[in-house]
């Protein structure tokens, strides 16, 4: 398994491509939800993701404090690819992207936008839900937050 971090800038054509498609093929296509995914934030982002046998198996972007949310960082698309589910790669995942957030930006808290449905899997990484419930693309979501050093 190899861990890759990037900044946009440094991120190859086929690079951007296949993480772009992966975003799409669940957050757009299997989740049947038609949504900009395009939001101008990945420029200013870095991105993360595993690779494994050459596919990309997991992604995240890392958002740095003051775009998505004033005073935190933020970790976005958090997206597995369908043949490495129920392989423990999320959990990968999240642990890797909440150590480059705790790199990147040290006495930052995290904050998220997380379906509602995987709010126990991010209190697995000590993310607390703050606020109501929201609508977001027509899905149910919800506010979390990961202060700095919990």
């Amino acid at each position: 398994m190899n861990w890759i971090v990037k900044r946009y800038d440094e991120l190859s054509r086929n690079e951007l491509y296949t993480l772009l498609r992966l975003r799409a093929e669940v957050f757009i296509v299997e989740q049947n939800c038609p949504y900009q995914d395009l939001d101008d934030k990945d420029q200013q982002s870095y991105h993360v993701w595993c690779e494994q046998g050459g596919i990309m198996a997991a992604y995240t972007r890392i958002v740095p404090p003051g775009i998505s949310y004033d005073g935190y960082s933020s970790i976005g698309r958090v997206v597995s690819s369908p043949e490495f589910r129920g392989t423990g790669i999320g959990k990968k995942l999240m642990r890797k992207s909440v150590e480059v957030c705790e790199e990147l930006f040290p006495a930052v808290s995290i904050k998220i936008s997380a379906q509602f449905y995987l709010v126990k899997f991010y209190n697995g990484f000590k993310f607390q839900e703050i606020g109501e419930i929201y609508l977001e693309d027509d899905i149910d979501h919800i506010a979390m937050i990961r202060t700095m050093n919990s």
